[in-house]
């Protein structure tokens, strides 16, 4: 509700054209990790809980003083278990007087290098649905002050959540020189082409002192402005001594304090285009002790501001939104950045930051399974709910579960999160909150088949979701059952693997007609097999199958496998050469069998044949200071160009009529007992009658690298006869593709070109396109004409002190299996086949296993698909369906009633609120990108969600929920190209439950059925 009252403050103010008097803006504030090199529960004990209990006790005190808030997550934690009344009475209050300020407001500060859209999202609309709830307030401003490079899809996130400006400051060191020289620090950022100035946002990059204040101060030895010194681990010393606590603010040092302040202002103010300054104020882990802070700060200003016309600055206390309000009613022309992001991310020539895009790669698999799964776990039960009113399981402990998975989930994506960059306690620390949050919803999700089914209650559903190490036991008596939940609002075709004790199996659908299925020895382990089963599902719904061992006709289709001698590599004879043809109805792809290496892949429908083949190679790092550039958790710095790792490569080829899995695996010579890789591919012939074309159309690839030698970065380099002029794509967060010319660099051009893929690359020439899909985010380059280089894993060691005393060193001696999918063909066909086929891999079926004993089943009562669900839920195949749950938040969608209910202490306790769904739909397509699939399109809500009951309203808001988009105003800034300052309205209005969504946009609904 602040903005009128800010406007009206700022009216009575001089509107020079930016310059004049210097004012700084002192933003008071603590960088607080969630994770990094200490828990989060360490964390809350040795500072963080201090930082609000002694900021509201300070503010309380003085009120022109202020300070910003970040993330949700251990104001969250402070707020549940540590305010007590009267703390919560005086956030309230502080809030209200615009003396603290929320900003950014999701759970955490996330990554924008290797997180997916979906998890940002989730993180920010957790926080904002807190805050909302609990305070009725919407942050504004965004604080991206220490993510590793900045990427384009966040400006376009913020944006659409609503907020009037974006703050970052990690780029490169040689760009912010540059930038700051020019005063282009600022400017207006329309980080999607699709959405453009719909959707733009101002963006404001911090100069090179960051957001930390300058701690060198030319009379003491001790840093400057941290009266508070520096948070110990693990215990608050008992007398309030901190390390390097700055020297008190006293008469014969407040000039000199003064002096040092004004000088910083002043060269901050030469490197922008207004006379208002942005001073951050604090660091990681400050304001653990606020009250020394405020109390020597206090005089500082106050001298400083007695002395204006001296120092010619008047300073003041200020939060982030009462900056850009100043630089906002400036009234400037500013100009404009189109969707250019701002990475790869260096700090000095030989530090780019380009290693943490795999860091850790198990956590990042283990935090996008999870996201997965929860976005499976949230349609299930917001279905579940909708269908069984009256059902026996409980909502709001079904809730709780969702819960913590999804607190799981954001709390990873912090930018010391899925980046790696954390030490292995914190890494414990994620993985165990992940897997405890997916074991939660996991139980949700097999009670749920339970209830639905009325099983039992000895048959037991227990539920993994597809890994193959949990299958059907051995037992025979016993019928299993394997129940498949299609988590995506589109008919699935594709297979599911289930281990399984015996060769011969048969598997049947619910009318007991049987399903086309392989079985095989797995490449794994030789006492079990993989069973392959086809199955076809409509969009959120499940399926139950009947795997039966069985002797009989209609058993399963049976693998043959094929051993191949070891070739070495080094000396193969390239005259005779001899090629192995593996076939489906979309590729034949050819393997050079005096190598055992790929050699050739031919599209068949175009005919069009691409030399391609894939090698392993190590990247040799230094660790020894002494010696040279490192890397490390975050740096990517090599010695030299990569090295081949494999002499000898071993071939097995498994056939059957479903699958062919070839099996290759890389020694270092030919006598070597054991590999360090191996790589699995699999293609897939769909029989008469099934929609096989994403099938068919893809290549899937599963690797295992490791464990490494110490210091090697593990790379798979795919080289093809493609000319591609060394030209990249990559997308951007799992939303948009960034072009990524390679760049020469006087030093470290190999590590400068590495840029992050979350979910997609692709290299192409004028006609022929190869992409890879990934479901977790790697470091991929193109080192050559023709290639394209995923790094998989790394394991580092080094002796740079401060990555010892924190444990930052990545000796991560792990196994690590990465899938990668590979589509190959015309640019107009892969262009319909990625988006889709990039979200399937992302939400593969969720399996879970069940076995009904005793009785055999009766004969099935309407036992058609979807028989949970009712009607399948699809979308069109250009428009995703991003979110479908039941959020339960209790805020009232009226502002002003919501407001009101806060202010008079009658915000409702008691049970979530389950009647308000919460739906996401976005567009997958730019404009113009494909003839057809770029239109918009028209939904109608009502029929799309008839499943699901009878729709009565749908309200449409901003991202994370908390406006309606019909009051949402944002500020419009002035440019060359929009000359007019004002407030932006971007949406159009949905008639009677029917939308039309454009390219790009992701478009947030609450709504109500009947009958709630």
């Amino acid at each position: 509700m602040r903005p009128p009252l800010l406007l009206l403050l700022f009216g009575l103010l001089p509107r020079a054209d930016g310059r004049g008097e210097l004012r700084a803006f002192v933003v008071a504030h603590s960088h607080m990790d969630v994770g990094w090199v200490y828990t989060v529960q360490e964390s809350m004990h040795a500072y963080a809980a201090n930082v609000y209990t002694s900021v509201v006790e300070e503010l309380v005190k003085g009120k022109q003083r202020k300070f910003i808030a970040v993330e949700q997550e251990f104001f969250r934690l402070w707020w549940d278990a540590v305010a007590t009344d009267t703390y919560k009475q005086q956030v309230h209050q502080l809030l209200q007087e615009g003396q603290l300020e929320f900003v950014i407001g999701g759970q955490v500060m996330h990554d924008e290098a290797v997180t997916l859209i979906d998890d940002q999202i989730l993180q920010l609309t957790e926080g904002h649905g807190f805050l909302y709830e609990t305070f009725g307030i919407r942050p504004q401003f965004s604080w991206h002050v220490d993510p590793f490079g900045a990427s384009a899809t966040t400006p376009t996130l913020f944006a659409l959540a609503g907020f009037n400006a974006h703050l970052i400051s990690r780029i490169d060191y040689d760009l912010k020189a540059d930038m700051q020289k020019n005063k282009k620090l600022q400017f207006v950022w329309q980080g999607s082409p699709s959405l453009s100035e719909g959707q733009e946002i101002f963006t404001h990059v911090m100069d090179q002192y960051s957001y930390c204040t300058p701690s060198h101060i030319p009379f003491s030895n001790r840093s400057g402005f941290y009266w508070n010194g520096i948070a110990a681990f693990p215990d608050p010393p008992k007398d309030g001594v901190y390390p390097n606590m700055s020297l008190p603010v006293t008469d014969t040092n407040i000039h000199l304090y003064a002096q040092t302040m004004v000088a910083n202002i002043k060269e901050r103010a030469a490197w922008f285009r207004t006379s208002d300054v942005l001073w951050p104020w604090g660091c990681d882990k400050q304001f653990f002790n606020a009250s020394v802070q405020y109390s020597n700060m206090d005089l500082l200003l106050d001298y400083i501001n007695k002395h204006s016309d001296e120092f010619g600055v008047t300073v003041q206390y200020a939060t982030v939104g009462d900056y850009f309000q100043a630089v906002y009613s400036r009234n400037l022309t500013w100009e404009i950045r189109d969707s250019q992001d701002f990475l790869p991310y260096s700090t000095e020539p030989f530090q780019a930051w380009t290693g943490f895009y795999t860091s850790r790669s198990t956590l990042k698999g283990i935090a996008r399974k999870a996201s997965s799964l929860l976005y499976a776990g949230e349609s299930f039960f917001a279905q579940y709910v909708r269908k069984h009113p009256a059902s026996s399981i409980c909502k709001c402990g079904a809730l709780k579960q969702l819960q913590s998975l999804r607190w799981a989930v954001s709390e990873v994506q912090h930018h010391d999160g899925i980046t790696g960059t954390e030490s292995p306690k914190v890494k414990d620390m994620y993985m165990n909150n992940l897997m405890y949050g997916m074991f939660n919803v996991k139980k949700l999700m097999a009670s749920i088949i339970f209830d639905m089914n009325n099983a039992k209650k000895n048959g037991e559903v227990y539920s993994s979701v597809y890994v193959k190490d949990s299958g059907i036991p051995g037992a025979t008596d016993v019928d299993h059952y394997v129940v498949v939940y299609n988590p995506l609002a589109w008919n699935i075709t594709t297979f599911v693997a289930v281990s399984v004790s015996h060769l011969a199996m048969s598997v049947y659908d619910e009318l007991g007609h049987p399903v086309p299925a392989q079985v095989q020895i797995s490449a794994e382990s030789h006492s079990t097999y993989d069973l392959y089963i086809l199955v076809a599902i409509s969009g959120l719904s499940y399926r139950k199958y009947n795997v039966k061992p069985l002797n009989g006709k209609q058993s399963a289709f049976i693998g043959r496998s094929v051993k191949y001698k070891r070739k070495d590599i080094t000396r193969a004879d390239q005259q005779s050469r001899q090629l192995l043809p593996v076939v489906n109805n979309c590729y034949q792809v050819l393997f050079d069998q005096n190598t055992n290496l790929m050699h050739s892949i031919t599209e068949r429908e175009t005919n069009q044949t691409v030399q391609l083949t894939q090698e392993f190679l190590e990247y040799h790092v230094n660790g020894d200071v002494m010696k040279g550039p490192i890397s490390d958790n975050y740096l990517f710095a090599p010695n030299a160009s990569a090295v081949p790792v494999s002499k000898a490569v071993g071939l097995e080829v498994v056939s059957g009529n479903l699958m062919t899995e070839i099996r290759q695996y890389f020694y270092s010579n030919v006598t070597s007992q054991d590999y360090i890789y191996a790589v699995y591919t699999r293609m897939y012939t769909v029989p008469e009658g099934y929609d096989g074309k994403l099938l068919c159309h893809r290549i899937e690839q599963e690797y295992s690298v490791g464990p490494l030698e110490l210091n090697r970065e593990a790379v798979l380099r795919t080289s093809t006869n493609l000319n591609t002029r060394q030209l990249l794509y990559t997308d951007s967060n799992g939303y948009q593709i960034q072009k990524r010319p390679f760049k020469a660099y006087v030093n470290n051009t190999v590590a400068r070109n590495y840029y992050p893929m979350v979910q997609t690359a692709y290299i192409e020439d004028d006609t022929t396109r190869l992409m890879l899909l990934a479901e977790r985010a790697h470091g991929v380059s193109s080192q050559g004409n023709g290639q394209v280089e995923v790094m998989l894993h790394r394991r580092l060691w080094n002796n740079l002190q401060w990555d010892l005393n924190y444990s930052l060193t990545l000796n991560d001696s792990s196994v690590v299996r990465p899938v990668i999918w590979l589509i190959l063909g015309t640019k107009a066909v892969t262009n319909i086949l990625y988006r889709t086929s990039g979200l399937a891999l992302e939400h593969r079926p969720v399996v879970m296993f069940g076995a009904l004993s005793g009785d055999k089943p009766k004969p099935p009562r309407r036992l058609q698909q979807n028989s949970a669900h009712g009607s399948p839920v699809t979308v069109p195949p250009n428009l995703h369906l991003q979110t479908l749950s039941i959020p339960g938040w209790r805020y009232s969608s009226n502002h002003a009633e919501q407001v009101h209910s806060i202010r008079m202490g009658k915000r409702k306790q008691g049970d979530a609120d389950f009647s308000r769904v919460l739906l996401r739909i976005r567009h997958l397509y730019e404009v113009g990108e494909d003839p057809v699939l770029s239109q918009p399109v028209m939904v109608n809500l009502k029929s799309l969600l008839k499943g699901l009951g009878s729709v009565m309203v749908v309200e449409e808001r901003s991202l994370t929920g908390t406006w309606d988009v019909n009051t949402l105003k944002r500020w419009k800034w002035k440019t060359a190209q929009y000359p007019s300052k004002g407030l932006s309205n971007s949406t159009e209005a949905s008639e009677n439950c029917i939308v039309t969504v454009h390219p790009k946009e992701i478009r947030t609904f609450f709504v109500y059925f009947q009958g709630q």
